[in-house]
């Protein structure tokens, strides 16, 4: 596969260069001067790892490969119609590919989840905390289906067998180059609308956690990793620990 072939790839997907770079393990930079004609001629192994990314990757059954004149127009029953090893998120009826979380992502995600329920449960809470892949139907329509990293959810009647019918009271996404304006821009305004009370980005590229508590004049906070950060939802008696977390990304830096 040549490079022209390889444009004519990513412009019917969508791909973008930091959702490319994740998929293919080619540094950002690398991908762009290959694609923007800077570099002439490719290492043979950088190209067959971007033909191996575009051809596996089209291996699955894909929506048209979510026509350009339906995005807008998809619903839960096109999300639910997909293969269950095809990881998306729909929303306003756009559907948004998932790249398979990294070692480090999983790590952090567990570390909050692990120390969110534990809470909880030492206190004999009635919230129940949730981590992802779980479904999330946002606003009730069917327009949105969301897979949040962590949720903390307060009211039972919307658990459903499928998954989560209406918002959660709390959200934690963590952030990856090829889902930074989702998260921080699409997302925050989606969660916001739907009535989650509090929404934390936590973001290991930059070592920052942001958090959005929308009940309070004070928002966002944007807090280090040094310092343990209370969940609001709980007038601050759950704070969560980043101990181990700032050390794991310090060794995911030095790889």
């Amino acid at each position: 596969m040549n490079i022209e072939e390889m444009k004519r790839r990513k412009k019917e997907k969508g791909y973008t260069y930091a959702q490319m770079s994740e998929l293919s393990g080619i540094p950002l930079g690398t991908l762009q001067k290959i694609f923007n004609g800077e570099t002439s001629s490719s290492r043979y192994d950088t190209l067959l790892a971007l033909e191996k990314m575009f051809t596996e990757t089209n291996c699955f059954h894909e929506p048209a490969q979510y026509a350009v004149d339906r995005q807008g127009g998809y619903t839960v029953d096109d999300y639910r119609a997909l293969p269950d090893e095809q990881r998306v998120e729909l929303i306003d009826g756009v559907f948004y590919d998932m790249a398979a979380p990294t070692p480090l992502h999983q790590r952090i995600v567990g570390e909050i989840y692990r120390q969110i329920a534990n809470f909880i449960m030492d206190h004999n809470g009635s919230c129940e905390p949730l981590i992802s892949p779980i479904d999330v139907q946002l606003d009730c329509d069917e327009k949105t289906m969301v897979q949040p990293d962590v949720a903390i959810l307060c009211q039972k009647e919307k658990v459903e067998a499928w998954g989560i019918y209406g918002c959660p009271d709390f959200i934690l996404e963590v952030i990856s180059p090829s889902t930074r304006k989702k998260d921080c821009v699409r997302k925050l305004e989606k969660y916001e609308k739907a009535g989650v009370r509090e929404y934390w980005i936590l973001d290991p590229y930059f070592e920052k956690l942001i958090v959005y508590f929308f009940e309070s004049e004070t928002c966002p906070i944007i807090y280090g990793l040094d310092q343990p950060v209370p969940i609001n939802i709980y007038d601050g008696r759950l704070e969560i620990q980043f101990t181990h977390i700032a050390k794991w990304i310090a060794e995911a830096d030095q790889r």
